[in-house]
């Protein structure tokens, strides 16, 4: 008790010291007390419309001065901070808990909460942006003439010829890799491609590859073999364990659900299909994969390359890249190369990936550069077989009477191949998609290959050594022999950059994928968002229950056996035949099913653990699934159903913020009447307007159309022009038309012009004002939020898009600026990095769209306007001073990519943008600044509103605070993932997956006003400052995906991350 009081001294003096040190700097403080204490992101509140913790008010004359003070003591303004938490700590246990009523209104806390007129930001964190951006392959496009000359027989390369004795001194080690690619949806669904092909498959790699120990085979996606593994015995799961796994027959690669889309998924996404796929593994077969292997994503991006390499994979293939991009590797024998993070100035973030040369991954395209050739080497097509070579010049059965002649031919194609590269190792794969689902195949491929084989090693005149492999075992030989003294090869190449967009042939630009289908784009990052806040809640309610010691009936078993149905829906969906929208009209409306439930089911894990969060006594938590005591306020009925709340009694609503940071933000709630008055818990009243949601009331109509013209920046005032406009695009009258996959346009937008006057509806409120322009095809509001926070720095546009009577149009919105932006813009990839772009003349305009998942901007010496956005679509800058974003595609014929139809199933599809205009200083860098960073955070995990029902109002409610304070700025709390138990029963175990991602920003800005209530701390986070009640147990540096334990790392009392690192570490809290 004694000590408790000096502490309780010793921390009061700090305190009086703090606040006497800002009374001279400041001269004059202050303090709105209407604003509720609490500080601290991901928490839950019962406020209603406005969660502002506080306003400081600074007396215009000593603004300049408190600037430069603050920027010249930001070291004393962390041990202010610490004094405080610390202060804090000390007299947490005469708080009375977390109960809002008995919280201290203390000046200190309300000053913590206020954002600050001056951002402060370390000095050393600014360092990271002044490093030189890497970008070889934009250097590439420089060089290239994307002529598309015929190659000759690899028409699109060029002849390769080899002199005899090249392999003399070096033999030729060729490793043909038997592979089946198997579509988690494309033209049938998962399940009706499981029962139909892929079960069998995967029963014939057990009996096959036990024929014979020679034989290989690699494996990828994981949604189908823990589907087979669910349905088969143990004699052949120990089968498959003990001869295919450890005896290296079978290969696992990538591990992940799906093999997943690059340009559209959201990294959060790719990380948790990648983490669902190798925590699968663990748990049942114990294998680690090494190589990643991704043949068919259209286009690939280094974010798949740095998540691969955080968990722990060494080795990555790619096939799907720029034809012109491929010869150019080829003729420079790059196609093997360690692929570098453009930020990276060392190898840290260096993995070594396989290029595949030549157009596809089929048996015609894979043995060397002749086809025809190679087709007669796919013995699936001997005559007589379901398929044929379209070169028809048909397979032969091997026998002694040819082998020698065969032998020569393949090998011919083998040592061109081998031309491509800088070592004497050549890779063959051996497959195409649901290869090996019969048995004969199984015999035609591996009997007649090891015929050929046998003849070639057995001949040592032709200096080969060939064999089936894995796709590590190629990888292993690569490395040795790139890498061995004894070897006359070069080093290996470095390449940085992306590898979009992506042509496989003449003017056929895959960018089309970047926007088809948006309405599911759409529902994937509310998922997203969904299951991102179920899972941290989840994850906290467990903890507290273990620290309360009170489990009571809290269902832990049934939300996460919903977790880890919505992670596997949601992985499933990251495939690259789903969330891109070249899937056929009904696998489509079966991944929606999918999506949608999970929402359904995760709003069930959110309410149940907010209920048990809140309750004051937990001794009183009952669960009762038919009345509930929380409920969703987000979901109607239908778009335009009225409210059917009918009670008129005064109610409590819940809000949680699922961010790590604290947040002004506006929380919008239905009403069932317009006389609504808004009160915190303590009585306060809460700034709130109300609008109709019908047509019919409160509306002013006019009929001149009325969107943005220009911005005012709020710092300087000065102002910049900028309009949004509206343009279709049609399709080309060629052969090939826009698809799925495809965009072939017919020439420039044309601009949209509405056959009828719009409606115009104006908003004017305390809380927000708005404008409503109607047309016939799109609805397009621009809303000014007006607080004091994030959003109050950025115009919100929202778009609802209706192109379901068109015929082959797609419409775009397009904002044009003064901004000189020249042919320069940028684009961020998987929402995780920024990618810089350059718009060539030299390229067909299709060509200059590249994807957009979370931001584009364009920017000059001066100014940076930036659009953020919650979903993906393509965006492209075909003039100065122009951003463009496809919102919809609506086509009417197939584009000959496979799908086989068009894209005629449109919906009314809402998209949600934010427009942030920003002044900078010149740098020859480029980076998002802290402020873009976390608006983009706020635009894609909104607050969450839940309304306690009627039956519940007596129980008395507490605001929980789960963390001490918001983290730095630029530390994203990406995850907190509760780890599933080993033991029969599908509970969660007492450990988590604890993910965060430190941001590389801009410090190019002004750092005024920007409304966020942080700072930034050189990556260092106290993990016993972390939490305010909880405590780490224990605390392990893992691997992205926990299956490796990260030797040295962060100290238990101490987690620090470098800039853009992304680190995962096991924790138990208590």
């Amino acid at each position: 008790m004694k000590l408790s009081r000096q502490f309780t001294v010793f921390g009061s003096a700090i305190f009086c010291v703090v606040i006497f040190s800002l009374y001279l700097m400041l001269d004059h403080l202050q303090l709105d007390h209407t604003k509720s204490p609490n500080n601290g992101g991901d928490k839950l509140q019962n406020v209603s419309f406005s969660i502002s913790l506080g306003q400081l008010s600074i007396l215009q004359d000593k603004i300049d001065r408190l600037e430069r003070l603050l920027s010249e003591n930001n070291e004393i303004i962390a041990n202010i901070r610490d004094s405080v938490i610390n202060l804090k700590e000390s007299v947490k246990d005469g708080r009375g808990g977390l109960d809002g009523g008995n919280m201290s209104q203390g000046p200190y806390l309300e000053l913590l909460a206020s954002p600050p007129l001056v951002l402060p930001i370390d000095s050393q964190d600014c360092q990271f942006a002044t490093r030189e951006f890497s970008k070889p392959l934009l250097d590439v496009y420089d060089l290239l003439t994307f002529d598309n000359h015929d190659g000759g027989v690899w028409k699109q390369g060029f002849d390769i010829t080899y002199q005899d004795n090249e392999w003399d001194s070096e033999p030729l080690q060729v490793f043909v890799v038997p592979h089946s690619h198997n579509d988690p949806g494309w033209l049938k669904t998962f399940d009706d491609y499981y029962r139909d092909q892929t079960q069998h498959i995967l029963n014939n790699i057990v009996v096959k590859l036990h024929e014979d120990s020679r034989r290989k085979m690699i494996w990828s996606e994981i949604s189908y073999f823990s589907k087979w593994w669910d349905n088969i015995d143990n004699q052949k799961r120990d089968a498959v364990k003990r001869y295919l796994f450890e005896q290296g027959q079978l290969e696992i690669t990538t591990g992940g659900w799906v093999m997943p889309d690059e340009a559209n998924s959201h990294y959060f996404a790719l990380i948790d299909q990648l983490l669902e796929g190798h925590q699968w593994l663990e748990r049942n077969v114990g294998v680690k994969p090494q190589t990643g292997w991704a043949v068919d994503p259209f286009g690939h991006s280094p974010t798949q390359a740095y998540l691969l390499k955080q968990a722990g994979l060494a080795n990555m293939l790619i096939q799907r890249v720029h034809y012109s991009v491929k010869k150019h590797f080829a003729s420079q024998k790059t196609l093997e190369f360690f692929w570098r993070q453009n930020w990276d100035p060392a190898s840290s973030t260096d993995i070594l990936c396989h290029m595949m040369p030549f157009y596809s991954y089929d048996i015609p395209h894979t043995c060397g550069p002749d086809p025809k050739i190679c087709c007669q080497f796919d013995f699936k097509r001997l005559p007589g077989g379901r398929v044929s070579c379209p070169w028809r010049v048909p397979p032969q059965p091997i026998t002694d009477g040819n082998v020698q002649q065969r032998v020569q031919m393949l090998l011919d194609q083998y040592r061109k191949k081998s031309k491509l590269f800088r070592t004497k190792v050549v890779m063959v794969p051996l497959g195409d998609d649901f290869r090996y689902a019969e048995a004969l195949e199984w015999d035609q491929q591996f009997q007649n290959y090891q015929k050929l084989f046998d003849y070639m090693n057995s001949h040592p005149e032709l200096h080969v050594k060939a064999q089936f492999g894995t796709i590590t075992d190629y990888f292993n030989a690569l490395r040795k022999s790139s890498i061995d003294p004894g070897h006359a090869s070069a080093s290996l190449p470095v390449v940085s950059g992306d590898f979009f967009t992506y042509a496989d042939r003449d003017d056929h630009y895959w960018s089309g994928y970047f926007t088809s289908r948006p309405f599911y784009k759409h529902l994937d990052r509310v998922l997203e968002s969904h299951l991102r806040a179920a899972e941290i809640l989840y994850s906290l309610t467990l903890a507290n229950i273990q620290r309360f010691g009170k489990l009571n009936d809290f269902p832990a078993v049934e939300n996460n056996r919903l977790l880890t149905e919505a992670r596997r829906n949601l992985g499933l969906f990251q495939h690259h035949d789903a969330i891109t929208g070249t899937g056929k009209d009904m696998v489509v409306i079966d991944y929606g099913t999918r999506l949608f439930h999970s929402i359904l089911n995760l709003n069930q894990v959110i309410v149940n653990s907010a209920h048990w969060l809140v309750l004051k006594d937990k001794s009183a938590y009952s669960h009762n699934p038919s009345k509930a005591f929380l409920q969703m306020d987000d979901i109607q009925p239908s778009q335009d159903a009225a409210c059917t709340n009918r009670s008129f009694s005064p109610r409590s609503v819940v809000v949680y913020n699922p961010t790590e940071q604290d947040r002004t933000s506006v929380v919008t709630v239905y009403v069932n009447t317009p006389h609504v008055c808004v009160i915190t818990d303590h009585g306060h009243p809460v700034p709130a307007q109300v609008m109709s949601v019908t047509l019919f009331c409160y509306l002013l109509f006019f009929v001149y159309p009325l969107f943005i013209q220009r911005l005012k920046l709020k710092e300087n005032g000065s102002e910049h022009q900028i309009k949004v406009e509206f343009a279709w695009y049609g399709t080309t009258s060629n052969r090939d038309k826009s698809g799925a996959y495809l965009f072939l346009p017919d020439g420039e937008a044309k601009m949209y012009s509405p056959a009828r006057s719009p409606v115009i509806r104006i908003t004017k409120g305390s809380v927000f004002s708005e404008i409503t322009t109607t047309f016939d095809h799109v609805t397009h509001t621009l809303r000014l939020y007006n607080v004091q926070g994030v959003e109050g720095q950025a115009v919100e546009i929202c778009n609802l898009v209706d192109i379901r009577r068109e015929f082959n149009h797609e419409i775009a919105m397009r904002l044009a600026s003064d901004v000189d932006s020249k042919d320069r813009f940028f684009t961020d990839l998987n929402g995780f990095q920024i990618q810089p772009r350059r718009t060539m003349a030299k390229l067909p305009l299709q060509a200059n769209f590249y994807p957009m998942t979370s931001m584009a901007y364009i920017q000059d010496p001066g100014t940076r306007l930036t659009l953020l956005t919650a979903q993906s679509l393509g965006s492209a800058s075909l003039v100065s001073g122009q951003l463009e974003v496809i919102m919809d595609r609506r086509l009417n014929q197939d584009d000959n990519r496979g799908l086989g139809q068009g894209v005629l199933d449109n919906k009314v599809t809402p998209s949600t943008f934010r427009l942030l205009l920003e002044k900078r200083k010149p740098s020859p860098l480029s980076y998002p600044s802290l402020l873009s960073h976390v608006s983009s955070l706020y635009l894609n995990h909104p607050l969450i509103s839940m309304a306690v029902s009627t039956e519940a109002q007596s129980l008395s409610l507490s605001a929980f605070t789960p963390l001490a304070s918001s983290l730095p700025c630029d530390i994203h709390l990406v995850n907190l993932r509760s780890i599933q138990s080993k033991e029969d029963g599908g509970g969660p175990s007492d450990e988590a997956a604890l993910i965060l991602h430190r941001k590389g920003f801009d410090c190019a800005f002004s750092n005024r006003n920007t409304g966020l209530l942080c700072a930034t701390t050189q990556g260092k986070i106290h993990t016993e400052k972390l939490f305010s009640e909880l405590r780490f147990q224990s605390i392990i540096p893992v691997s992205l995906t926990l299956m490796h334990t990260t030797e040295g790392g962060s100290s238990k009392e101490e987690i620090r991350l470098k800039p853009m690192e992304i680190s995962t570490y096991r924790v138990q809290l208590t």
